[in-house]
This record gives C-alpha cells, sequence and structure tokens, in this order.
C-alpha cells in the first residue's frame, strides 16, 4: 500500500476478480472515471483501484493488466477518506462484514460512460409514451404522479445520483429494461433465436460435416475478432460466458483480465452432454478434417436415447432451476460435469430430425425448433439454455443460433452468422493427415431423487409453454431497404412504424412496444429498450385510416413519425433512454429499503411497462432471419430481418389468449406495407 493510506481505509475498498466486476467501498460521493495502467508491476491480473481526495467530485481510477475498464462509485461516510490522499484496493474476494455500497467495473475500450439523463427530460419522454396508452383521466393523474416526483424535494431529485443512471454494467442478468417477469423460463420469453438458411443436405454425413464447418467458421471469426480494430470486447465477452441460475437473479461471470480462453466447446447429442477440445496443445485450431472425425467419435459414443434429457432444466422457471442446480451441484461428479459443460466457448446441439412439414409450414416449424427445440421428448433436452450463444444444426437441416439477449446483441450474431456462412460456402480445405487426438470427453451426471422430480416438473412446464406458442412467418417482397433510403428514411425504423399501424388495425389502439439493444458503445454489457414514438405513430395510424387525408399529409406524417423513430433509436443508443434510468431509481429505492414512489405504483407505469410488442432486428446479408417469443401473455413476439427487396418477418403468439392472433397481426402488416409503399413510391423520387 502506498504511504499515507490507513489500513482503516485499505481495506474499505475491495476489487472483485470472481466475475470479472470491480467493487469498490468508502469512496464519499458519485462519480465515472476512465482506467489508468497500474504505475508498477502487478503479479496477477487482479483488478486495481485508487481514489484520490479532493475538494470536488471523488474521481477513481480503475484497471486491470488486459486493459481498461469503468468504474461506477457508490458513496459512503466520509469520515472514512478523512486526511488520506489516497486510497488503494486490494483483491477479493475475503470475508467482507460491512453492508456499504460497491461499485461495478466492467471492461471497455471506448469512451467515457456519459452521466445519466437529467430526471426533467426523463419524466417528459415517458409522459409522451403515456400519450397513446392511456385516458385522459387516467394520464392526468400520471401527469400529476410525475410532477411530485420530480418536484424539488421530491422522491427523484432526492435519490442518489451514482445510481439513477440503471443498473451498473453487465448487471446481474434478468433485471434490465424490457425483461419483464425476468425469473420466467428463457425458451420463449427471454432467449431469442437467428435461424439460417436452410442447408442443402439430408442425414448424419452431411449434418457433421456442415457441423464441423461451422465450428471452424466460427473458431475463424473468434480470431479475427482478436485482432479486429477498433476491438469489440462485447462480442468476445460472449464465448465462454454462460448463466448461473440463482434463487432470486442469475450471474454471468466473467473471468478475470489475463486469464486464458477456454480452448473446447460443449457439444450435445441425444440429450448427452461431451466436452471437444478445438485448439491443439500449441494454441493452434483443428482442421476441419480432425474436428469431423471428432464428431463422428462422439457420434459413436451417444448412440443411445434413453438418457435423462437434463438440458430441460435449463428452460425451466429461473427459480426452480436456481433451486434444481443447487441439488445438482451437491453431488461430486454433477459439479464437475456441469463445471466442464459450462466452460465450453459455445454449445454446439447435433439435432435428431423431425417430421416433415409442408412448404408453406416449414418457416414455423423451424422457428418452433430454434427457438425452444420442440419439446422434451424431442430436441428440447438437446439445449443448454443458460449458453450464451448455441449454434444448433439438425439432421434435416434446420440450422441457426440461439443466443441470450443479456449477454450479445442480435446484431452481433447476425454478424457471426454471415461469416460463418460465408466461410462454409467457401472451398473446403485440402484434407491434411490426421494426428491423433484424445476421444471427446463424455460429461456424466448422477440423477437423483430430487432431480428426477425437478426434471418431470420442467419437462411439464416446457412442453405446456411450448404447445401454447403459435408462429406465422412470411417474406413481404412489396419493398426492401431500398426504396426508404431514396426517400431519405430508415428502412429498419418504418419498419418499426409500419409494425405499429399493423397492431393499430388489429386491436384499434397503440401498445407498449420495445426493442431491447445493447449499449455496448457507451454502457459495456448493459442494455436498454427502444420504443415506438406514441403521438407521432397515432396520429399517422389515424390519418391512414381517415378517407379525407390527402395523401400529402399522410406522407408528411409518415415522414414525422419514421424521422422520430429515428431520434428514439439514437438517444436510446447514447444512453440516454428513459426506460433504464426510471428502472434505476427504482431499484434504488427497493434497495434502500425505502417506501416505493407513487409512480412506480401508478396503472400508467404498469401499462408503459407492459410490452404486447418485443422485437428483435437484423440486417444479414447472409439470409438470416430473427425470431423471439412474446415478452408477456397477450403480446407478440416479432422478427424483422431487412433485405434488399423485401422483409423477412417472425411473429409469435400464445394461443391462450383469445386476443393475439399472430396470422391476423401478419395480415395487417402486410397492408401497412403496402399503404405505406405505396405513400413512399407516390412521392416521386428523393425528396
Amino acid at each position: 500500500m502506498r504511504a499515507g493510506a490507513g489500513a482503516a481505509v485499505a481495506v474499505a475498498v475491495a476489487v472483485s476478480v470472481a466475475v470479472g466486476a470491480g467493487v469498490l467501498g468508502a469512496v464519499a460521493g458519485p462519480c465515472w472515471a476512465q482506467a489508468q495502467p497500474w504505475p508498477w508491476p502487478w503479479p496477477c491480473p487482479w483488478l486495481w483501484a485508487q481514489a484520490r481526495a479532493c475538494s470536488g467530485p471523488w474521481r477513481v481510477r480503475v484497471g486491470s493488466v488486459a486493459g481498461p475498464c469503468w468504474v461506477r462509485v457508490g458513496s459512503v461516510p466520509r469520515r472514512w477518506l478523512t486526511g488520506v490522499p489516497w486510497v488503494q484496493a486490494q483483491p477479493w474476494p475475503w470475508p467482507w462484514p460491512w453492508p456499504w455500497p460497491w461499485a461495478q467495473a466492467r471492461a471497455s475500450s471506448g469512451p467515457g460512460p456519459p452521466p445519466p439523463p437529467a430526471l426533467g427530460r426523463t419524466l417528459g419522454r415517458y409522459l409522451s409514451c403515456l400519450e397513446p396508452l392511456l385516458g385522459a383521466a387516467e394520464l392526468a393523474q400520471s401527469r400529476r404522479l410525475v410532477q411530485a416526483f420530480g418536484a424539488p424535494g421530491g422522491p427523484g431529485p432526492g435519490s442518489r445520483p451514482g445510481s439513477s443512471s440503471g443498473p451498473p454494467p453487465r448487471a446481474p442478468t434478468g433485471s434490465g429494461p424490457g425483461r419483464r417477469g425476468g425469473r420466467l423460463p428463457l425458451p420463449v420469453h427471454s432467449s431469442p433465436a437467428l435461424a439460417l438458411p436452410r442447408q442443402q443436405f439430408d442425414g448424419w454425413r452431411g449434418q457433421l460435416w456442415f457441423a464441423a464447418r461451422l465450428i471452424a467458421g466460427v473458431i475463424d471469426y473468434r480470431e479475427q475478432l482478436e485482432r479486429r480494430v477498433p476491438p469489440a470486447p462485447w462480442i468476445a465477452a460472449a464465448f465462454g460466458a454462460c448463466r448461473v441460475p440463482g434463487l432470486e437473479r442469475d450471474e454471468v461471470p466473467w473471468g478475470p483480465a489475463g486469464r486464458r480462453p477456454p480452448n473446447c466447446i460443449t457439444v450435445v447429442r441425444n440429450y448427452q452432454f461431451f466436452q471437444l477440445e478445438v485448439y491443439r496443445s500449441d494454441g493452434a485450431p483443428l482442421a476441419e478434417a480432425e474436428l469431423h472425425a471428432q464428431l463422428r467419435r462422439l457420434r459413436a459414443q451417444s448412440w443411445k436415447t434413453d438418457k435423462e434429457p437434463l438440458g430441460v432444466l435449463t428452460g425451466d422457471h429461473r427459480h426452480s432451476w436456481g433451486r434444481a442446480h443447487g441439488a445438482l451441484v451437491r453431488d461430486r461428479l454433477n459439479r464437475e460435469s456441469w463445471g466442464r459443460l459450462r466452460r465450453g466457448l459455445f454449445a454446439l446441439s447435433l439435432d435428431a430430425p423431425v417430421l416433415k412439414v409442408s412448404d408453406g409450414r416449414l418457416p414455423a416449424r423451424v422457428a418452433a425448433q430454434l427457438l425452444h427445440g420442440g419439446g422434451s421428448r424431442a430436441n428440447s433436452g438437446n439445449r443448454c439454455f443458460d449458453m450464451a450463444l448455441q449454434f444448433i444444426v439438425g439432421e434435416d437441416g434446420t440450422c441457426g443460433v440461439l443466443y441470450d439477449q443479456a449477454v450479445i446483441d442480435g446484431a452481433a450474431v447476425a454478424d457471426i452468422a454471415d461469416h460463418v456462412l460465408d466461410y462454409c460456402r467457401g472451398p473446403a480445405p485440402a484434407r491434411a493427415a490426421l494426428t491423433p487426438l484424445p476421444l471427446p470427453r463424455k460429461l456424466y451426471f448422477t440423477v437423483g431423487p430430487e432431480l428426477l422430480v425437478a426434471l418431470e416438473r420442467a419437462r411439464r412446464h416446457l412442453d405446456s409453454l411450448i404447445a401454447d406458442v403459435d408462429f406465422f412467418c412470411f417474406d413481404y417482397d412489396g419493398f426492401g431497404e431500398e426504396l426508404p433510403r431514396a426517400r431519405g428514411l430508415r428502412p429498419g425504423a418504418l419498419a418499426h412504424v409500419a409494425l405499429q399501424l399493423a397492431y393499430y388495425r388489429t386491436h384499434g389502439a397503440l401498445c407498449a412496444a420495445c426493442e431491447p439493444v445493447s449499449l455496448h458503445h457507451v454502457l459495456p454489457g448493459c442494455t436498454d429498450v427502444v420504443r415506438p414514438p406514441g403521438p407521432p405513430c397515432l396520429a399517422l395510424a389515424r390519418a391512414l385510416r381517415d378517407p379525407r387525408r390527402q395523401p400529402e399529409e399522410q406522407l408528411r406524417l409518415l415522414r414525422e413519425a419514421v424521422e422520430a423513430q429515428g431520434e428514439v433509436t439514437d438517444l436510446v443508443l447514447a444512453g440516454e433512454g428513459p426506460d433504464r434510468h426510471l428502472q434505476g431509481l427504482k431499484r434504488e429505492a427497493i434497495a434502500g429499503g425505502e417506501r416505493l414512489p407513487e409512480l412506480f405504483m401508478d396503472p400508467g407505469y404498469a401499462a408503459a411497462t407492459h410490452f404486447r410488442l418485443c422485437t428483435v432486428q437484423v440486417s444479414s446479408r447472409g439470409g438470416c432471419w430473427p425470431v423471439r417469443g412474446p415478452l408477456v401473455p397477450d403480446g407478440y413476439g416479432v422478427g424483422l430481418a431487412l433485405r434488399p427487396g423485401g422483409l423477412r418477418v417472425a411473429l409469435a403468439a400464445f394461443a391462450c389468449c383469445r386476443s393475439t392472433r399472430a396470422p391476423a397481426l401478419g395480415a395487417a402488416l402486410r397492408a401497412a406495407l403496402d399503404q405505406l409503399g405505396a405513400l413512399l413510391r407516390g412521392a416521386g423520387g428523393p425528396p
């Protein structure tokens, strides 16, 4: 420790390395600060931190041997820093008896995180979201609560500013904006999927060859990612990331800086898990022929089909899986096998063929196969929904990626998928002589009576959920990305506005809608939600249904709505979204044991966070298209894939809700796109 830092203060600051997060206490006042390199040799890759006393806001620096990171500082009594110019961190964890506030440090390579938006702007944007959702009386009541919340001396200005920007970077998963009911199962409710074009192979031989090329393509992408300038640590961190279920919340452990990444992947076939090494001892990746040989050896070890589908446990309600996980890891063999399973770079599911369907129903069947596996007696047991990245290769040519949106966003997954497809379409490398390799390690589990009960319950829950989900997929070829761009409009924003119009046509009103997005440019590891601009969309929807409105006026309203959608997207991506700010204030009140402000108990707040439309949108040059399930029982899950000349749409809804029908919303979306296309073509040319 530096001279001048007292022992009492030295132990008042700690840094967590177990999950890659710095934890600081004993800092008087919140602030953000960039990392600096440690000025002298540090014998291990632990994070370090030092706080400097000054007359203004406290300046805190955090760093690691592997690169910079960010730290968000909470506040504790100032007396701990009296007369001390510097405070340095000690390695953590150790027994920590004091319930002081902490700060979270995360890896980052970009500029510093922005300050939280002004409370007045956040509340104004929140009220704008409420206008098309509430009646006059309800809106007036919500306005009064917002004014009381933001008034001087109210609950809003009285909150600690250090927490008002929302959850810290890479906060415990399942609690971000747009993740209503975070303890619901990951399949359907949370984890989206990306469908790859159907592959033209049939049978297990073609399946294994394509799987070998896919593994090689993903490894090649990861190798290029390490050399990318500027770096993309939020993508690299997804390789090897896996949820750890808990009774109250999940965690995603991130290895400490400088730690050697895994050299293996997890492969699942016939409900049996294997650890497959994909790198040689010298660090070079295996060749495709070697990977194919290893997959054939793996297939020879997994021919039995009478195993318990342990992967179904990861698809149960998160609190149920948290209890079952505790019972699972009490056994030494299970603990070792599960630890090896979740340490893989990614998971690969070798699915069995499913019943053939007509060409018209094939996209819906592919969506179901990727999103949940088809059921506990089908391929759902071949899933580990906790893995951040799971590639699926079916024996019938169905292929895709299932991913955790709390760890990696759809755009990054589409980039990986496009690279893999380009790699697989390239010329096959010359086959080299095979070198002796160890057998893939089979992971064994002991399934006792307690686990059998949990497994049976998980099978019932998952099968019931799967039976309740309906999919409707279609291609729209009326216009693609070119027409909106020629009119100076964003194609993605136009698609979101069209979706709002379709919902208005179907239900006669607008609803709360969201698209989860990654904030990796400003808050690495964080997510927020993009809402459509309610008032402009409502004005446009009414104008399009009014025959007295002229096309010129309708086109003007369309332009206003699309431009407003683009502005909202830019604000959220800059860290200025209202949802994350408000959620941070709510969580702070709960964590502090304070009385929850009336704003968060208002029916208007419940309506604003009841997302009946939840979308995921990607642009893929390889023909990939996204799939996601509804977020609420009376909602829709919408996947949009923009492409030249058209749009691929995948809709999902629960059959138990009579008011939501995916085909009806699909027909309304077609009609809305046709009407908007006619308006844009009638504009005559670029503005």
